[in-house]
């Protein structure tokens, strides 16, 4: 379910004859202002206006934006925040940043949007850190298992000055990028369709000795292996066959990325098991960055703030309303429900015990190797405890109460 679906009376052969008129930017940008309202001539027009209002005037600088996996389709499932932080951008500099979007892997894919922007291909990525690890390995930093208990730490977090010293600036210095914003969920295990006649897991138990799809982050494995989860590497291509054939029984993965990569056909389960981040993430040349100049890098910061306290509620909203990923009860036109997926929510006792078989707290000789690592890149902080401590300062439970701030400003 995507644009099309939701939005009557625009064929798919229409939006692309649209966007090969005005761009696949400004046509994008037009669709998500128009809401249910659209039609083929009402988005031609909007198009158009965008189209004007954006090459009004010559820019100072073109940006290119490449988003792995996002497209017309899917941009409205997982609230990433991407087409909000261009339009925000381009409006609040009067033109004098224009943002070229690429997505749907046409420019990077989630492996490799981070390594294109680190050779200067694109300016700006949007991919999640666990598949962007694996070019940038600092970003292993946020997959300490159970080190965020919700959603509100993890937007905690992101809003916090801490994450300024902790992940930002050490990931800057290493990779040369800087870390604008992003969604927030929690990693769970998306069983296919072999387990569609069982019962609902409601225990660890029941999952162990599973065989699961991993994504890059190397910190994703420890937690796996100690969960006996049995992380494979699986083509992501090769992922949706997998769970459909059963050669694999589930993978690592969050309820809107199941929703937004249309794998809700061949999952069955959407196990609540909390384990790690999930994060789509945006970032940034630090290069780029740096040859903007003050005033237009104000207003980079400024529009990657209000894009984060966009993402914080709207996805929010979105995972209840469009993805389907509540517990007992789903809306009937949810991509869960209309799919079958149930979502398999894990009681307090059952997601404590997998906290004590393998995260940090419970299980440290199982990170230490990887933990002195990240804290040496980090300048020595115990990068683990000083999350672990800050996000426990956090005093909601509900991801849209957390109170956003600008965290460069401390």
């Amino acid at each position: 379910m995507g644009i099309f679906d939701r939005v009557k009376g625009v064929s798919r052969r229409d939006f692309f004859k649209i966007a090969g008129t005005y761009g696949m930017s400004s046509t994008l940008l037009a669709a998500g202002t128009l809401g249910g309202a659209m039609t083929a001539a009402n988005l031609a027009q909007a198009a158009e206006s965008q189209y004007n209002r954006r090459y009004s005037k010559e820019p100072k600088f073109n940006l290119k934006f490449g988003a792995a996996g996002f497209n017309q389709d899917n941009l409205l499932i997982e609230r990433a925040g991407c087409l909000e932080f261009v339009r925000d951008l381009e409006e609040r500099t009067d033109g004098e940043i224009r943002v070229e979007f690429i997505g749907n892997n046409q420019i990077c894919g989630q492996l490799s949007c981070v390594e294109k922007t680190q050779q200067g291909i694109v300016d700006i990525y949007a991919a999640s850190t666990q598949n962007s690890a694996g070019g940038a390995p600092y970003l292993n930093v946020l997959d300490y298992a159970y080190m965020f208990r919700s959603r509100a730490d993890q937007y905690h977090f992101m809003y916090s000055p801490a994450s300024q010293t902790i992940l930002r600036d050490p990931f800057e210095k290493m990779h040369g990028l800087k870390f604008l914003f992003t969604h927030a969920e929690l990693r769970g295990i998306q069983l296919g369709l072999a387990w569609e006649d069982k019962d609902t897991v409601t225990s660890v138990e029941q999952l162990a000795g599973t065989k699961n799809r991993v994504t890059g982050t190397q910190l994703g494995r420890i937690a796996m292996q100690a969960l006996d989860l049995n992380p494979v590497p699986v083509a992501w291509e090769e992922t949706l066959d997998g769970l459909k054939q059963g050669l694999i029984d589930g993978a690592e993965t969050w309820a809107s990325a199941v929703a937004y990569a249309n794998m809700s056909p061949v999952v069955s389960q959407c196990v609540d098991l909390r384990f790690f981040c999930g994060t789509e993430h945006t970032a940034m040349s630090a290069s780029t960055f740096d040859s903007l100049g003050g005033e237009l890098q104000d207003a980079v910061m400024e529009s990657s703030y209000l894009t984060q306290v966009h993402v914080q509620a709207a996805n929010e909203a979105a995972l209840v309303n469009t993805v389907g990923f509540s517990h007992p009860h789903q809306g009937p036109d949810t991509i869960f429900a209309k799919n079958n997926v149930r979502v398999a929510a894990l009681s307090d006792a059952e997601i404590k015990k997998a906290e004590e078989m393998c995260s940090p707290e419970f299980q440290p000789q199982l990170w230490e190797e990887w933990r002195e690592r990240i804290n040496s890149w980090a300048g020595g902080i115990d990068t683990y405890q000083e999350i672990y401590d800050e996000v426990r300062t956090n005093p909601h439970t509900l991801a849209e109460n957390v109170e956003p701030r600008r965290w460069w400003k401390g």
